[in-house]
């Protein structure tokens, strides 16, 4: 059984789209870190790759889905009205 430092809501995440991961400051001076995939993928420990500090993500992993396909249905228009 895994011991979290803490809970945090995905919303208090900081998202980089360059990169699709999403980051939380950890005491240590580091970064939690999670990647967009994972999430999708049901995941929700977010790891700090510096120490042994881990924290569980809270968030709707349905709701993130279809943010997910809206986000790439928009991209695709975007790309057709282009071409």
């Amino acid at each position: 059984m895994t011991t979290f430092h803490d809970e945090i809501e995905i919303e208090d995440f900081e998202y980089e789209e360059d990169e699709n991961m999403y980051y939380y400051p950890c005491p240590c001076g580091d970064r939690f870190q999670i990647s967009k995939e994972e999430l999708l993928d049901g995941e929700e420990l977010a790891t700090c790759p510096s120490c042994s500090l881990v924290v569980r993500v809270i968030y709707d992993v349905e709701k993130l889905k279809a943010e997910n396909e809206e986000k790439h249905k928009a991209d695709s228009n975007r790309e057709a009205v282009r071409a």
